[in-house]
Protein backbone atom coordinates (compact mmCIF):
# COMPACT_ATOMS: atom_id res chain seq x y z
CA UNK A 1 0.00 0.00 0.00
CA UNK A 2 2.86 2.37 0.81
CA UNK A 3 3.90 2.54 -2.85
CA UNK A 4 0.61 4.24 -3.64
CA UNK A 5 0.64 6.65 -0.71
CA UNK A 6 1.32 10.17 -1.93
CA UNK A 7 0.03 12.79 0.51
CA UNK A 8 2.50 15.35 1.83
CA UNK A 9 2.41 18.68 3.66
CA UNK A 10 3.51 21.91 2.03
CA UNK A 11 5.75 24.07 4.21
CA UNK A 12 8.26 26.93 4.02
CA UNK A 13 10.65 26.53 6.97
CA UNK A 14 11.57 30.22 7.30
CA UNK A 15 8.03 31.53 7.68
CA UNK A 16 5.95 30.50 10.71
CA UNK A 17 2.67 31.76 9.28
CA UNK A 18 3.20 29.76 6.13
CA UNK A 19 4.17 26.77 8.27
CA UNK A 20 0.90 27.06 10.18
CA UNK A 21 -1.02 27.20 6.90
CA UNK A 22 0.94 24.26 5.57
CA UNK A 23 -0.21 22.14 8.49
CA UNK A 24 -3.71 22.46 7.12
CA UNK A 25 -2.90 22.05 3.42
CA UNK A 26 -2.91 18.99 1.23
CA UNK A 27 -0.24 18.67 -1.41
CA UNK A 28 -0.04 16.14 -4.21
CA UNK A 29 3.48 14.78 -4.54
CA UNK A 30 2.82 12.46 -7.46
CA UNK A 31 0.10 11.73 -10.00
CA UNK A 32 -0.47 7.99 -9.92
CA UNK A 33 -1.25 6.66 -13.43
CA UNK A 34 -4.93 5.93 -13.90
CA UNK A 35 -4.22 2.33 -14.90
CA UNK A 36 -2.45 1.78 -11.56
CA UNK A 37 -5.37 3.24 -9.61
CA UNK A 38 -7.81 0.96 -11.45
CA UNK A 39 -5.57 -2.01 -10.68
CA UNK A 40 -5.51 -0.98 -7.02
CA UNK A 41 -9.32 -0.90 -6.96
CA UNK A 42 -9.30 -4.50 -8.19
CA UNK A 43 -6.99 -5.41 -5.30
CA UNK A 44 -8.66 -3.46 -2.50
CA UNK A 45 -12.32 -3.96 -3.34
CA UNK A 46 -14.29 -7.19 -3.08
CA UNK A 47 -17.91 -7.85 -4.16
CA UNK A 48 -20.58 -7.34 -1.51
CA UNK A 49 -22.75 -10.16 -0.27
CA UNK A 50 -25.70 -11.14 -2.47
CA UNK A 51 -29.27 -10.39 -1.52
CA UNK A 52 -32.62 -11.43 -2.97
CA UNK A 53 -34.73 -8.63 -4.45
CA UNK A 54 -38.05 -8.43 -6.21
CA UNK A 55 -37.55 -8.12 -9.96
CA UNK A 56 -38.60 -4.47 -10.10
CA UNK A 57 -36.05 -3.54 -7.43
CA UNK A 58 -33.34 -5.67 -9.07
CA UNK A 59 -33.32 -3.80 -12.40
CA UNK A 60 -29.90 -2.20 -12.83
CA UNK A 61 -28.26 -4.54 -10.31
CA UNK A 62 -25.67 -7.16 -11.17
CA UNK A 63 -26.81 -10.77 -10.82
CA UNK A 64 -24.97 -12.76 -8.18
CA UNK A 65 -25.87 -16.12 -9.73
CA UNK A 66 -27.18 -17.62 -12.94
CA UNK A 67 -30.94 -17.43 -13.38
CA UNK A 68 -32.53 -20.58 -14.74
CA UNK A 69 -36.18 -21.44 -15.35
CA UNK A 70 -38.24 -24.59 -15.41
CA UNK A 71 -39.43 -25.97 -18.73
CA UNK A 72 -41.89 -23.52 -20.30
CA UNK A 73 -44.47 -23.84 -21.55
CA UNK A 74 -45.21 -27.08 -19.74
CA UNK A 75 -47.29 -28.23 -22.69
CA UNK A 76 -47.79 -26.90 -26.19
CA UNK A 77 -49.85 -23.70 -26.32
CA UNK A 78 -51.64 -21.75 -29.01
CA UNK A 79 -49.54 -19.02 -30.63
CA UNK A 80 -52.59 -17.41 -32.25
CA UNK A 81 -56.37 -17.37 -32.04
CA UNK A 82 -57.94 -20.18 -34.06
CA UNK A 83 -58.96 -23.81 -34.01
CA UNK A 84 -56.99 -26.59 -32.33
CA UNK A 85 -56.83 -29.39 -34.90
CA UNK A 86 -54.94 -32.48 -35.97
CA UNK A 87 -53.08 -31.41 -39.10
CA UNK A 88 -53.58 -34.78 -40.79
CA UNK A 89 -57.36 -34.28 -40.71
CA UNK A 90 -56.98 -31.13 -42.85
CA UNK A 91 -54.30 -32.43 -45.21
CA UNK A 92 -56.36 -32.28 -48.42
CA UNK A 93 -58.70 -29.41 -47.53
CA UNK A 94 -59.22 -26.44 -49.85
CA UNK A 95 -61.92 -23.97 -50.74
CA UNK A 96 -62.82 -26.11 -53.75
CA UNK A 97 -62.80 -29.38 -51.85
CA UNK A 98 -63.80 -28.88 -48.21
CA UNK A 99 -63.05 -31.71 -45.81
CA UNK A 100 -65.71 -32.63 -43.27
CA UNK A 101 -64.24 -33.13 -39.81
CA UNK A 102 -65.45 -36.12 -37.81
CA UNK A 103 -65.13 -34.21 -34.54
CA UNK A 104 -65.79 -30.48 -34.12
CA UNK A 105 -62.47 -28.65 -33.46
CA UNK A 106 -61.82 -26.79 -30.20
CA UNK A 107 -61.55 -23.02 -30.48
CA UNK A 108 -58.46 -21.63 -28.70
CA UNK A 109 -56.97 -18.23 -28.06
CA UNK A 110 -53.32 -17.22 -27.97
CA UNK A 111 -51.73 -18.57 -24.80
CA UNK A 112 -54.22 -21.40 -24.26
CA UNK A 113 -52.87 -24.89 -23.63
CA UNK A 114 -53.43 -27.20 -26.59
CA UNK A 115 -55.98 -29.99 -26.06
CA UNK A 116 -54.91 -33.62 -26.35
CA UNK A 117 -54.61 -34.88 -29.91
CA UNK A 118 -54.21 -31.41 -31.45
CA UNK A 119 -50.91 -30.54 -33.15
CA UNK A 120 -51.72 -27.31 -34.96
CA UNK A 121 -53.82 -24.15 -34.73
CA UNK A 122 -55.81 -23.45 -37.88
CA UNK A 123 -56.83 -19.84 -38.62
CA UNK A 124 -60.46 -19.02 -37.81
CA UNK A 125 -61.31 -18.76 -41.51
CA UNK A 126 -59.88 -22.24 -42.19
CA UNK A 127 -62.90 -23.90 -40.54
CA UNK A 128 -66.49 -23.31 -41.62
CA UNK A 129 -69.39 -24.34 -39.38
CA UNK A 130 -72.68 -25.16 -41.08
CA UNK A 131 -75.57 -26.55 -39.06
CA UNK A 132 -73.24 -27.92 -36.42
CA UNK A 133 -70.99 -29.57 -39.02
CA UNK A 134 -67.37 -28.43 -39.28
CA UNK A 135 -65.64 -28.32 -42.65
CA UNK A 136 -62.00 -27.46 -43.27
CA UNK A 137 -61.38 -25.21 -46.29
CA UNK A 138 -57.65 -24.77 -45.75
CA UNK A 139 -54.85 -27.19 -44.94
CA UNK A 140 -52.34 -26.58 -42.11
CA UNK A 141 -49.04 -28.22 -41.25
CA UNK A 142 -48.27 -29.91 -37.96
CA UNK A 143 -46.81 -27.40 -35.51
CA UNK A 144 -48.36 -24.42 -37.27
CA UNK A 145 -49.82 -21.74 -35.01
CA UNK A 146 -48.53 -23.19 -31.74
CA UNK A 147 -45.56 -23.00 -29.39
CA UNK A 148 -44.15 -26.40 -28.55
CA UNK A 149 -43.56 -27.51 -24.95
CA UNK A 150 -40.30 -26.16 -23.54
CA UNK A 151 -39.76 -23.74 -26.46
CA UNK A 152 -39.11 -20.73 -24.20
CA UNK A 153 -36.00 -22.31 -22.71
CA UNK A 154 -35.20 -25.27 -24.90
CA UNK A 155 -31.43 -25.15 -24.24
CA UNK A 156 -29.64 -25.74 -20.96
CA UNK A 157 -28.32 -22.16 -20.97
CA UNK A 158 -29.49 -19.94 -18.08
CA UNK A 159 -31.81 -17.06 -18.97
CA UNK A 160 -29.24 -14.62 -17.54
CA UNK A 161 -25.78 -15.29 -16.13
CA UNK A 162 -24.21 -14.19 -12.88
CA UNK A 163 -22.10 -11.07 -13.35
CA UNK A 164 -24.49 -9.66 -15.95
CA UNK A 165 -26.59 -6.61 -15.24
CA UNK A 166 -30.33 -7.03 -14.82
CA UNK A 167 -32.15 -5.05 -17.49
CA UNK A 168 -35.82 -4.13 -17.63
CA UNK A 169 -36.33 -6.69 -20.41
CA UNK A 170 -34.72 -9.34 -18.19
CA UNK A 171 -37.18 -8.57 -15.41
CA UNK A 172 -40.05 -8.96 -17.86
CA UNK A 173 -38.67 -12.27 -19.15
CA UNK A 174 -38.15 -13.65 -15.65
CA UNK A 175 -41.64 -12.58 -14.60
CA UNK A 176 -43.07 -14.36 -17.64
CA UNK A 177 -41.10 -17.42 -16.57
CA UNK A 178 -42.82 -17.16 -13.17
CA UNK A 179 -39.62 -16.12 -11.37
CA UNK A 180 -40.40 -13.39 -8.83
CA UNK A 181 -37.02 -12.62 -7.24
CA UNK A 182 -33.37 -12.62 -8.20
CA UNK A 183 -30.09 -12.88 -6.31
CA UNK A 184 -28.14 -9.68 -6.91
CA UNK A 185 -25.43 -7.51 -5.41
CA UNK A 186 -26.64 -4.03 -4.47
CA UNK A 187 -23.77 -2.05 -2.90
CA UNK A 188 -24.67 0.67 -0.40
CA UNK A 189 -22.73 3.81 -1.25
CA UNK A 190 -22.64 6.63 1.29
CA UNK A 191 -22.28 9.91 -0.63
CA UNK A 192 -21.48 13.14 1.15
CA UNK A 193 -20.24 16.64 0.39
CA UNK A 194 -16.97 17.64 2.01
CA UNK A 195 -18.63 20.73 3.47
CA UNK A 196 -21.82 22.76 3.30
CA UNK A 197 -21.42 24.28 -0.15
CA UNK A 198 -24.19 24.45 -2.73
CA UNK A 199 -21.58 24.28 -5.50
CA UNK A 200 -20.91 20.66 -4.58
CA UNK A 201 -24.58 19.60 -4.82
CA UNK A 202 -24.76 19.06 -8.63
CA UNK A 203 -21.89 16.57 -8.62
CA UNK A 204 -23.29 14.80 -5.58
CA UNK A 205 -26.71 14.43 -7.19
CA UNK A 206 -25.22 13.20 -10.50
CA UNK A 207 -23.24 10.50 -8.72
CA UNK A 208 -26.31 9.42 -6.75
CA UNK A 209 -28.41 9.18 -9.94
CA UNK A 210 -25.78 7.15 -11.78
CA UNK A 211 -25.17 4.90 -8.77
CA UNK A 212 -28.87 4.11 -8.52
CA UNK A 213 -29.16 3.46 -12.26
CA UNK A 214 -26.32 0.95 -12.00
CA UNK A 215 -27.82 -1.05 -9.17
CA UNK A 216 -26.21 0.69 -6.22
CA UNK A 217 -28.04 2.08 -3.22
CA UNK A 218 -26.96 5.72 -2.80
CA UNK A 219 -27.26 7.19 0.69
CA UNK A 220 -26.84 10.96 0.63
CA UNK A 221 -25.94 12.71 3.86
CA UNK A 222 -25.45 16.46 4.03
CA UNK A 223 -25.54 17.23 7.73
CA UNK A 224 -22.59 15.12 8.88
CA UNK A 225 -18.98 15.98 9.55
CA UNK A 226 -16.29 14.26 7.52
CA UNK A 227 -15.26 12.24 10.56
CA UNK A 228 -18.86 11.06 11.00
CA UNK A 229 -19.13 10.19 7.31
CA UNK A 230 -15.87 8.24 7.31
CA UNK A 231 -16.73 6.51 10.58
CA UNK A 232 -20.13 5.25 9.46
CA UNK A 233 -20.46 1.47 9.25
CA UNK A 234 -23.86 1.20 7.54
CA UNK A 235 -22.45 1.17 4.00
CA UNK A 236 -20.17 -0.81 1.69
CA UNK A 237 -18.20 2.17 0.35
CA UNK A 238 -17.90 5.91 0.90
CA UNK A 239 -17.68 8.68 -1.66
CA UNK A 240 -16.83 12.24 -0.73
CA UNK A 241 -17.39 15.13 -3.14
CA UNK A 242 -14.94 18.00 -2.75
CA UNK A 243 -12.09 18.83 -0.42
CA UNK A 244 -9.41 17.00 -2.39
CA UNK A 245 -7.32 20.01 -3.48
CA UNK A 246 -5.08 22.57 -1.77
CA UNK A 247 -7.73 25.13 -0.83
CA UNK A 248 -7.84 26.49 2.70
CA UNK A 249 -11.06 24.55 3.35
CA UNK A 250 -9.89 21.34 1.67
CA UNK A 251 -9.35 18.62 4.25
CA UNK A 252 -11.01 15.50 2.89
CA UNK A 253 -7.75 13.65 2.27
CA UNK A 254 -6.38 14.59 5.68
CA UNK A 255 -9.63 13.39 7.26
CA UNK A 256 -9.29 10.08 5.41
CA UNK A 257 -5.72 9.71 6.62
CA UNK A 258 -6.87 10.38 10.19
CA UNK A 259 -9.66 7.81 10.08
CA UNK A 260 -8.15 5.17 7.85
CA UNK A 261 -5.53 5.01 5.13
CA UNK A 262 -4.81 6.99 1.95
CA UNK A 263 -3.60 4.81 -0.91
CA UNK A 264 -3.59 7.46 -3.65
CA UNK A 265 -3.85 11.22 -3.66
CA UNK A 266 -3.44 12.56 -7.16
CA UNK A 267 -4.44 10.64 -10.29
CA UNK A 268 -3.06 11.00 -13.81
CA UNK A 269 -6.49 11.98 -15.13
CA UNK A 270 -7.57 15.28 -16.59
CA UNK A 271 -9.83 16.71 -15.39
CA UNK A 272 -9.86 15.05 -11.98
CA UNK A 273 -6.19 15.13 -10.98
CA UNK A 274 -6.84 15.71 -7.26
CA UNK A 275 -8.98 12.58 -6.74
CA UNK A 276 -7.98 10.32 -3.84
CA UNK A 277 -8.52 6.68 -2.95
CA UNK A 278 -8.16 4.86 0.34
CA UNK A 279 -10.10 2.90 2.89
CA UNK A 280 -11.49 2.99 6.41
CA UNK A 281 -11.47 -0.51 7.80
CA UNK A 282 -12.80 -2.75 5.05
CA UNK A 283 -14.72 0.05 3.32
CA UNK A 284 -13.13 1.68 0.27
CA UNK A 285 -13.26 5.47 0.14
CA UNK A 286 -13.13 7.56 -3.04
CA UNK A 287 -12.75 11.34 -2.89
CA UNK A 288 -13.56 13.25 -6.08
CA UNK A 289 -13.00 16.94 -6.79
CA UNK A 290 -15.89 19.32 -6.22
CA UNK A 291 -15.76 21.04 -9.61
CA UNK A 292 -18.46 19.45 -11.74
CA UNK A 293 -16.41 18.48 -14.80
CA UNK A 294 -13.63 16.99 -12.65
CA UNK A 295 -16.14 15.18 -10.42
CA UNK A 296 -17.84 13.64 -13.46
CA UNK A 297 -14.54 12.51 -14.93
CA UNK A 298 -13.36 10.98 -11.64
CA UNK A 299 -16.67 9.25 -10.97
CA UNK A 300 -17.13 7.83 -14.48
CA UNK A 301 -13.57 6.44 -14.63
CA UNK A 302 -12.88 5.53 -10.99
CA UNK A 303 -16.25 5.56 -9.23
CA UNK A 304 -17.89 3.28 -11.75
CA UNK A 305 -14.94 0.90 -11.53
CA UNK A 306 -15.31 0.86 -7.74
CA UNK A 307 -19.05 0.25 -7.97
CA UNK A 308 -18.50 -2.50 -10.57
CA UNK A 309 -16.12 -4.35 -8.25
CA UNK A 310 -18.55 -4.08 -5.36
CA UNK A 311 -21.32 -5.38 -7.65
CA UNK A 312 -19.32 -8.26 -9.10
CA UNK A 313 -19.85 -6.81 -12.59
CA UNK A 314 -18.30 -8.95 -15.33
CA UNK A 315 -17.55 -5.86 -17.42
CA UNK A 316 -19.60 -6.99 -20.39
CA UNK A 317 -20.87 -3.51 -21.33
CA UNK A 318 -19.56 -2.32 -24.69
CA UNK A 319 -18.80 1.20 -25.87
CA UNK A 320 -19.97 2.41 -29.28
CA UNK A 321 -17.43 2.67 -32.09
CA UNK A 322 -17.59 6.15 -33.65
CA UNK A 323 -15.38 8.25 -35.95
CA UNK A 324 -13.83 11.47 -34.66
CA UNK A 325 -14.86 14.56 -36.61
CA UNK A 326 -11.94 16.58 -35.17
CA UNK A 327 -8.57 15.61 -33.75
CA UNK A 328 -8.01 15.27 -30.03
CA UNK A 329 -4.65 16.40 -28.64
CA UNK A 330 -3.65 14.94 -25.29
CA UNK A 331 -0.67 15.24 -22.94
CA UNK A 332 1.41 12.08 -22.75
CA UNK A 333 1.39 10.73 -19.22
CA UNK A 334 -2.16 11.86 -18.43
CA UNK A 335 -5.33 9.99 -19.29
CA UNK A 336 -7.82 12.48 -20.67
CA UNK A 337 -11.58 12.43 -20.21
CA UNK A 338 -13.19 13.88 -23.35
CA UNK A 339 -16.96 14.46 -23.70
CA UNK A 340 -18.24 14.03 -27.26
CA UNK A 341 -21.39 14.87 -29.16
CA UNK A 342 -22.69 12.17 -31.45
CA UNK A 343 -23.64 13.03 -35.03
CA UNK A 344 -24.67 9.79 -36.72
CA UNK A 345 -21.53 7.65 -36.99
CA UNK A 346 -19.30 10.59 -36.01
CA UNK A 347 -18.22 12.00 -32.66
CA UNK A 348 -17.41 15.68 -32.10
CA UNK A 349 -14.98 16.04 -29.15
CA UNK A 350 -14.98 18.72 -26.44
CA UNK A 351 -11.50 18.60 -24.96
CA UNK A 352 -9.65 20.86 -22.52
CA UNK A 353 -8.41 21.13 -18.94
CA UNK A 354 -11.71 22.80 -18.07
CA UNK A 355 -14.96 21.55 -19.58
CA UNK A 356 -17.61 24.32 -19.56
CA UNK A 357 -21.21 23.57 -18.70
CA UNK A 358 -22.20 24.12 -22.32
CA UNK A 359 -19.88 21.30 -23.45
CA UNK A 360 -21.23 18.92 -20.81
CA UNK A 361 -24.82 19.74 -21.77
CA UNK A 362 -24.18 19.21 -25.49
CA UNK A 363 -22.33 15.93 -25.02
CA UNK A 364 -23.93 12.54 -25.67
CA UNK A 365 -21.07 10.45 -24.34
CA UNK A 366 -17.38 10.44 -23.53
CA UNK A 367 -14.13 8.80 -24.50
CA UNK A 368 -10.94 8.23 -22.57
CA UNK A 369 -7.57 8.95 -24.16
CA UNK A 370 -4.99 6.64 -22.51
CA UNK A 371 -1.97 8.14 -20.78
CA UNK A 372 0.49 6.84 -23.36
CA UNK A 373 -1.27 8.52 -26.28
CA UNK A 374 -0.78 12.00 -27.74
CA UNK A 375 -4.40 11.93 -28.85
CA UNK A 376 -6.31 10.86 -31.93
CA UNK A 377 -6.40 12.33 -35.44
CA UNK A 378 -9.63 13.30 -37.17
CA UNK A 379 -11.14 10.18 -38.75
CA UNK A 380 -9.87 7.83 -36.04
CA UNK A 381 -12.29 5.22 -34.74
CA UNK A 382 -12.78 5.61 -30.98
CA UNK A 383 -14.79 3.89 -28.24
CA UNK A 384 -17.49 6.21 -26.90
CA UNK A 385 -19.27 5.49 -23.66
CA UNK A 386 -22.89 6.51 -23.29
CA UNK A 387 -23.54 9.64 -21.26
CA UNK A 388 -25.63 8.80 -18.16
Amino acid sequence: MAGFFSIMLSATPDDRSIMAMADREQNIARLTPLIEVLALIDILVQPVRPCDLDLGDAVGCVLAADVTALKRPVRAMAFQDGWAVCADDLADASGYAPVRLANPPVRVEAGDAMPDGADAVAPLEAIVLRSGIAEAVEAVAAGEGLVSAGADNASAEPLRKGGERMRAVDAAVLAAAEIGRASVRAPRLRIAAAREDLRLAPALQFIAWDCRARGGIPMIHNAMTLDDVLGADDCDAILVVGGSGRGRRDRSVRALAGNGSVAVHGVGLTPGETAALGHVGSRPVLIVPGRLDAALAAWLTLGRALLARLSGDDGSECAAKLTLSHKVTSTVGLAEFVPVRRDGPNAEPFAGRYLPLSALARADGWLLVPAGSEGYPAGAEVAVNTWP
